[in-house]
């Protein structure tokens, strides 16, 4: 409840009212977006559950590898399909900035990988090496996969 001695501070009063008028609006969000475009990001989700599972079922050091590659290879196709859905959509003038974001994204991505192909290796962590690198790998991929679905989904 708002005090009436509120009332009478202006300050408190207009900041009172931005926070109103902020969380009012916040609601409104996703009108900025398409509202009428689908949504990516969950369609996607029901697409990569069953690699998911497969990868958190496995069960010994082949089978993680063999589950997190497959997992990370799907991945790879589905960051490529985003990227040329978002690189269509773009005006001209902004499909360069996409690409050269894109080149130095894969940069650090493959340095990424290096560090976890380095660091988390059977010697050091035994079979369970499989499991950590496949998970921060996809992390990764995962991560500019969603990135890319939301820019899209501006568009």
């Amino acid at each position: 409840m708002i005090s009436t001695k509120s009332f009478k501070n202006p300050t408190l009063l207009f900041i009172k009212s931005i926070v109103i008028v902020f969380a009012l609006f916040s609601s409104f969000v996703k009108a900025i977006d398409n509202p009428d475009a689908p949504d990516l990001v969950s369609e996607f989700e029901v697409r990569e559950k069953p690699l998911i599972e497969s990868a958190e079922n496995s069960a010994g050091y082949r089978p993680s590898l063999v589950a997190y590659t497959d997992y990370l290879e799907f991945l790879d196709k589905e960051l490529n399909v985003i990227y040329k859905t978002l690189q269509a959509k773009l005006p001209i003038d902004k499909q360069q900035q996409l690409k050269q974001s894109q080149i130095a994204w894969l940069k650090y991505r493959d340095l990424e990988f290096a560090l976890i192909e380095s660091t988390w290796t059977k010697a050091d962590f035994g079979t369970s090496s499989s499991i950590t690198r496949g998970q921060f790998k996809a992390a990764i991929v995962r991560n500019r996969i969603i990135q890319l679905m939301h820019y899209t989904r501006t568009f």
